[in-house]
């Protein structure tokens, strides 16, 4: 496949942009997915935001580009996320999400061609995630802000669409409560939670259940 008959495939199966739905009600994908006694009551107080799922397009393959929070964050500290964060009030998600991902690993957004968006994704943590898709192009560099990254990586994207390395897993809440979700263990990579749950709402954009591509 051609990188462009790759990007034609991928786009395909996303939501355009110009299609966007601004409404917050109902997010399709959610860290409750493999919990289904969890579920937030009101779906309307959810609060906006977005990530950059970004595919680096190298001659020799395809890679996600990935990040490990910082160890001073007061939240989800260490996991690995895509860069991203909270909208801000009148922020388009795909704005949010190049504005993010500049701030956290200097990625220009000149270098980043949007392709769409994938299904809204609820965390438990309270947000509506927009997952924005954008291909990356390998000429681009990465510098992790200090502040709130502490490595940028990335991750080839055959590996993450293996449904072979789609680990379900689960931990014990402090109130003994046990939460199952997704993990993608790789090298000395710790891929889990809602970034894993969103890597696994692209890989079911773009597969059949018996790991077919869809066509466009």
């Amino acid at each position: 496949m051609t990188r462009e008959e790759r990007r034609a495939w991928i786009t395909s199966r996303l939501h355009p942009i110009a299609d966007y739905d601004p409404s917050l009600a109902n997010p399709q994908k959610s860290d409750f997915d493999l919990n289904p006694g969890l579920k937030v009551d009101n779906p309307h107080a959810l609060r906006p935001a977005a990530v950059l799922v970004g595919l680096v397009e190298h001659e020799d393959g395809m890679t996600v580009l990935l990040t490990r929070r910082s160890d001073t964050l007061r939240s989800h500290t260490g996991q690995i996320a895509f860069p991203g964060g909270r909208c801000d009030p009148g922020e388009t998600p795909w704005v949010t999400a190049l504005r993010e991902a500049q701030e956290e690993v200097a990625l220009d957004p000149s270098f980043v061609t949007l392709a769409g968006l994938l299904h809204g994704y609820q965390t438990v943590t309270g947000f509506h995630v927009t997952p924005v898709v954008g291909f990356i192009d390998p000429k681009a560099t990465f510098t992790a802000s200090p502040e709130e990254v502490a490595d940028v990586f990335e991750t080839p994207f055959e590996f993450l669409m293996d449904p072979a390395n789609h680990q379900r897993q689960h931990r014990e809440t402090p109130t003994g409560e046990r939460r199952n979700f997704y993990a993608m263990p790789w090298n000395d990579r710790f891929i889990w939670g809602a970034t894993a749950g969103m890597l696994r709402s692209l890989y079911e954009a773009l597969y059949d259940e018996n790991g077919r591509q869809f066509s466009e």
